[in-house]
């Protein structure tokens, strides 16, 4: 027996409602680094950076494979994920330019990782991670890695985040924004 599955296919997708609704999507700033054998470090601005799974510790980030830090990362088999506080939104632009790797890592203070991962010293919180899996979806590399260490920065240090094509910090709801300005959806829910 034939399905036929053409009229399952979704039209094609809209790529601008995409960019759109992505851009609504905020998220954590993270720089992505490695270094390679020869002493060489790619590193890169990533928002699309997730825990995957506590036993073993494995976060994951998906990275366009055009990207020189992509390649690396998959010869290295390491990176480091330094989450950004509002502090270092200079290395979130520093790192999102096309500019040399030299130039990218001459702002900030770094060390090496137990994987020989760049780790930034004033990040929120670092994860050194081995890569455990890659998959390729369409444009982009999900490169899932094992965490090898972890780094936590001390203090209270408050998230870069971004949306909506710019930067931004968290505020807890309730806490410097008048609740009246809060956005609440105009339909009824009843939860029964």
């Amino acid at each position: 027996m034939t399905v036929d599955t053409s009229a399952a296919t979704p039209a094609a997708m809209d790529q601008e409602a995409f960019r759109l609704g992505m851009r609504r999507l905020a998220a954590a700033v993270s720089l992505v680094t490695t270094e390679l054998s020869g002493g060489e470090r790619r590193g890169m601005t990533a928002t699309a950076v997730c825990s995957v799974s506590m036993q073993p510790p494995t976060l994951l980030c998906c990275i366009n494979r055009r990207n020189s830090t992509y390649e690396a990362i998959l010869a290295s088999r390491a990176f480091a994920v330094n989450v950004l506080s509002v502090d270092d939104r200079m290395l979130a632009d520093i790192f999102a330019q096309p500019v040399s790797p030299q130039e990218k890592f001459s702002a900030g203070l770094w060390r090496r990782a137990l994987t020989g991962a760049p780790v930034l010293e004033s990040a929120a919180a670092s994860f050194d991670c081995q890569v455990s899996h890659d998959v390729t979806v369409g444009t982009h590399g999900i490169l899932f890695g094992e965490i090898q260490a972890i780094a936590v920065r001390s203090g209270a240090a408050s998230p870069l985040l971004y949306a909506q094509g710019s930067y931004g910090a968290f505020t807890a709801a309730g806490q410097g924004s008048d609740a009246g300005s809060l956005w609440m959806p105009t339909w009824n829910y009843d939860p029964s």
